[in-house]
């Protein structure tokens, strides 16, 4: 693939005329490496895509930059969300993934970029799962949006998040439901982080969609 991300592909062990498809987007200071685990096991039956985000960000990577607490560089984040639309375009042909069946999964900055990317690509996008993020202000103001109606949600936060408030995890939920989606949001006795209970969700979401 011509992309500018470097990132980590896991092919299905089973064979299928189009196989579905899982993104994962890390969380600011992290790397690919680390949402797989939560996934595997769906690596037997999905593609699976984890990008590295192109900045460094001691001690990993990030997607994009902060101007201020809820507010991405708008410049940076433009050119994310666009680069990350090409690359999943790309995969979807080079790949011959199944375009009905397209997962994003991210958390913090990968749950934002997540759910910016499922407003903006439509029925491209069927699933997603957004843990500890939000929808910034100007995506819901600026950017052109597709209909979400067809789209099932998957949104979680931690009660005691300090890093993004669970409050914005409530808005994305409702601004979502506002839009048609499905939508199921859950909250846990947790900071900014993912705990069994949340993962054990996700699966289970993911499953039986």
């Amino acid at each position: 693939m011509k992309t500018p991300f470097t990132f980590n592909y896991s092919a299905p062990k089973t064979t299928g005329e189009k196989m579905p498809a899982l993104f994962l987007l890390h969380g600011m200071g992290s790397n690919e490496e680390d949402l797989p685990q939560l996934v595997k096991s769906f690596e037997e039956t999905h593609h699976i895509f984890s990008l590295r985000g192109p900045i460094v960000h001691k001690p990993g990577y990030a997607f994009f930059t902060i101007a201020e607490v809820g507010k991405p560089d708008r410049e940076v984040f433009d050119k994310v969300v666009t680069f990350i639309q090409s690359f999943i375009y790309e995969a979807i042909e080079e790949y011959d993934l199944d375009p009905k069946n397209i997962t994003l999964l991210g958390f913090s900055q990968g749950a934002i970029l997540s759910q910016t990317l499922a407003l903006t690509m439509g029925n491209v996008i069927n699933r997603v799962v957004a843990l500890s993020g939000y929808i910034p202000s100007f995506v819901k103001e600026e950017y052109s949006k597709r209909p979400v109606d067809h789209l099932n949600i998957f949104i979680s936060h931690g009660d005691y998040d300090y890093v993004i408030p669970s409050q914005w995890g409530a808005e994305s939920k409702d601004y979502f439901e506002s839009l048609g989606a499905n939508v199921r949001f859950k909250t846990y006795g947790d900071g900014h982080g993912v705990t069994p209970e949340n993962h054990q969700d996700l699966i289970a979401f993911l499953k039986e969609h």
